[in-house]
C-alpha cells in the first residue's frame, strides 16, 4: 500500500511538471536610482544593466518567477533639478547584484499555444535580496574602506508581453525596488564626511526589454489560485 501511494504521488507530480509551460529569458535595459544624490525621476534609465530569469506558469493568469539581475547604478548632482544639489556637486557609482522571487499576474489569459491568448499586460510582486558596496570606515580624511553588504527590497512592477514567433516572446517591463537602506550612495551618519543629510530610504529601478523562450507541453494547467 505504501509503495502504491508513493507511485501515485510520483505520477501526479510528474504530470504536473510535464504539463506546465516554462519560460527562460534575458533582459537588457537600464537602471536608475532615487536617493540623496542626483536626479529624483522614478523612471530615467541611465546605466546599462541586464537580468536572467526563469518562470513557471501555474495557470494562464499566474506565473511564479525567479530573476537574477546585475544593476550598475550611479548619481550625479549636476543632473539634479535643485540649485542646492547642483552647487554641492556630489557623485557616486555602485553595483547591485539582486536575486528576486515572486509572482507575475496577467491581466488576460496568456498561452502561446492559443491564437487569441498571445499577449497581455501584467504586474509583478516580488521579494528581493541584493548585494552592494558600502563604506565601512574612514581611516584617513577622504580615504574610505569599502565592504560588501546584503539587504532586502520589495520590487513591484508592470509590463507587457507578447508572442514574437514560434516559442519566442518579448516583454517590456519596469520594476521599482524600495529598499530598507539609505547608503547605496554611500551616505551614512556614522561618517561625518558622508552624512548628506537625507533620511529617506533609497530606491532603484530597472526598465528593460526581454527575449523569452517557452518550453514544456502547453494547455495542461493546474487549476486553482
Amino acid at each position: 500500500m505504501k509503495n502504491r501511494i508513493l507511485f501515485i504521488v510520483f505520477i501526479s507530480f510528474s504530470s504536473i511538471l510535464i504539463g506546465q509551460v516554462y519560460e527562460v529569458g534575458v533582459s537588457v535595459g537600464g537602471t536608475n536610482y532615487i536617493g540623496d544624490i542626483g536626479r529624483t525621476n522614478y523612471i530615467y534609465p541611465n546605466n546599462l544593466a541586464g537580468a536572467a530569469f526563469f518562470k513557471y506558469n501555474w495557470n494562464p493568469r499566474i506565473a511564479v518567477r525567479a530573476t537574477f539581475s546585475h544593476l550598475p547604478t550611479s548619481g550625479n548632482d549636476e543632473n539634479a533639478d535643485t540649485d542646492f544639489k547642483q552647487n554641492r556637486g556630489l557623485t557616486f557609482e555602485n553595483t547591485i547584484n539582486e536575486l528576486a522571487v515572486g509572482m507575475e499576474f496577467n491581466f488576460y489569459e496568456y498561452d502561446l499555444s492559443s491564437e487569441d491568448k498571445s499577449w497581455t499586460p501584467y504586474i509583478v510582486i516580488e521579494l528581493a535580496a541584493f548585494n552592494y558596496k558600502t563604506v565601512a570606515s574612514e581611516p584617513q580624511p577622504r580615504s574610505y574602506v569599502f565592504t560588501n553588504k546584503t539587504s532586502y527590497a520589495i520590487p513591484f512592477g508592470v509590463g507587457f508581453k507578447s508572442k514574437l514567433a514560434g516559442k519566442f516572446a518579448f516583454a517590456i517591463e519596469s520594476k521599482f525596488r524600495y529598499t530598507f537602506e539609505d547608503d547605496i550612495d554611500y551616505s551614512t551618519s556614522r561618517i561625518p564626511s558622508l552624512d548628506f543629510g537625507g533620511t529617506g530610504n533609497d530606491w532603484y529601478v530597472f526598465t528593460g526589454v526581454s527575449l523569452i523562450y517557452t518550453f514544456g507541453r502547453p494547455a495542461c494547467y493546474t487549476q486553482g489560485l
